[in-house]
């Protein structure tokens, strides 16, 4: 069967939110293959990414809360527990709303056709698609290419034979829980999953190849965050896992270490290693789609492809793997469908991220080390959580927030907060960057509630060193 239409959107992720009312003129075809094993719709972040975890994440900090009540003089004893009511909770409302939103698509407007099955483009704005009742050839005016991303697996001997390692794809609807678990990896799926599978009693080890975790933050905030996570988890860096293999019910990991080989035994392995562009899944070259050397489709700042007609945004496109940027970008894709004589630009010009561990990082802008290696002028400043009243409140004595400045403007460079609820203080940094503010006048020239948190921003920003006199002629 061969079928026109006049867009065609393939994945169910960002790429979801670009068909609305104006389209209804238009003859469109969603293609979603399903997000790993469990098929579900709605793309990463619903279904195995952002808000399954983040609703894990906040069953970690109640859990660790207990913990901390002893600093303040209150006894908050645990008494257990329960795995599969943690679960069901989280995917007992995430999975209706996937339900609900393919439901919308496959019936919700007569001018929407949904397929499900991995479309691959087979030419220039031609795909065939493998669904149930046997392929489809679709063509289209416009495609759009919003297929994410999935886990990176390494090439590892023994990896594949060894009978159930997870990914992030996986971990969070496991049946039990185990007594052991092993992360092989150091950014912040490793970290964040780390800290939830260790708030319900689960023993965490993770393999790092790097000296730190959380290797692209600002030196200073990954240091720290290490430490901390070095008296919580068995943390070993610096580490090759060169095999793995099962013997019995225990999984064995042979590392590669600075003294030596190791050998680690473990009940449950998870791997999360990145995430590769699910280019290859469409074939995008078959497509005539340019890619980069990793495998994400080149487009312009418009989103538009090497091939005229063709946009792809999200992970299968953007150096950023975060939902806020696919979102923007599906919104600028979006705009420059309906409006193709007024096209507008994707803004990554400031584009902020955070880690949802313990502790929280948030980040925007350049790091101090990046700022060296392109020798930027810059003065910075670091002030404790410590300094100011509610942070002696909490009796929190390791967060801090970090601000960079250019010292001729007194604009900032880079802000970075690892700290409880650093990804809320760090949004008016990111809007001062966003809207040029000067770092001085930002904090003199409103008010900061007292005693609130808030407070450790507008101290950091008067500890820049920047000198008075250029900020009131810059």
């Amino acid at each position: 069967m061969h079928t026109h239409f006049d867009l065609v959107v393939i994945g169910s992720g960002s790429g979801n939110i670009i068909v609305d009312e104006r389209f209804t003129d238009w003859k469109v075809a969603f293609v979603e293959k399903g997000v790993g094993p469990f098929g579900r719709y709605g793309g990463t972040c619903l279904n195995v990414g952002c808000i399954p975890t983040k609703m894990f994440v906040h069953t970690a900090d109640t859990v660790l809360a207990a913990e901390h009540g002893a600093a303040l003089g209150v006894d908050m004893n645990l008494r257990s527990i329960d795995w599969l009511a943690v679960r069901d909770r989280v995917f007992g409302r995430l999975d209706p709303l996937a339900a609900g939103g393919e439901r919308y698509r496959a019936a919700g407007r007569p001018n929407v056709v949904l397929y499900r099955g991995i479309a691959r483009f087979i030419g220039e704005r031609r795909l065939t698609v493998a669904t149930t009742s046997g392929p489809v050839t679709l063509t289209a005016d416009r495609i759009v290419v919003a297929t994410g991303s999935r886990p990176d697996i390494p090439d590892v001997p023994g990896l594949d034979n060894a009978l159930g390692y997870h990914t992030s794809d996986t971990v969070m609807r496991m049946n039990r829980v185990p007594r052991r678990m092993t992360i092989l990896g150091s950014g912040f799926v490793a970290s964040e999953l780390a800290h939830v599978f260790s708030s319900l009693g689960v023993e965490i080890t993770l393999i790092a190849r790097s000296d730190v975790l959380l290797r692209q933050e600002d030196t200073d905030v990954a240091r720290r965050f290490t430490e901390l996570a070095q008296n919580r988890w068995d943390v070993r860096l610096n580490r090759k896992l060169l095999r793995a293999a099962r013997k019995g019910g225990a999984l064995l990991l042979d590392l590669e270490s600075p003294e030596g080989a190791e050998r680690l035994e473990t009940d449950e392995l998870l791997v999360a290693t990145g995430r590769r562009p699910n280019s290859d899944l469409v074939d995008a070259v078959a497509g005539g789609l340019a890619l980069h050397p990793d495998g994400r489709i080149v487009v312009d700042a418009e989103q538009m492809t090497s091939v005229p007609g063709v946009w792809a945004l999200g992970d299968v496109s953007s150096p950023w793997q975060l939902k806020h940027v696919a979102n923007h970008e599906a919104k600028i894709v979006q705009h420059n469908l309906l409006y193709p004589d007024a096209r507008r630009t994707s803004n990554h010009r400031y584009v902020p991220h955070a880690v949802f561990s313990s502790p929280r990082i948030a980040s925007v802008g350049i790091t101090e080390q990046e700022a060296r290696a392109a020798g930027r002028a810059y003065v910075s400043a670091t002030r404790e959580y410590s300094g100011v009243a509610y942070g002696w409140a909490m009796e929190d004595t390791t967060s801090f927030a970090k601000v960079l400045a250019d010292p001729s403007t007194g604009k900032l460079l880079g802000a970075h907060i690892i700290g409880p609820e650093s990804p809320t203080l760090i949004q008016p940094l990111v809007q001062a960057m966003s809207f040029g503010l000067q770092a001085h006048s930002m904090a003199r020239g409103q008010y900061w509630i007292h005693p609130a948190m808030p407070e450790v921003i507008e101290n950091v920003l008067l500890d820049l060193p920047l000198e008075e006199d250029s900020l009131e002629t810059a």
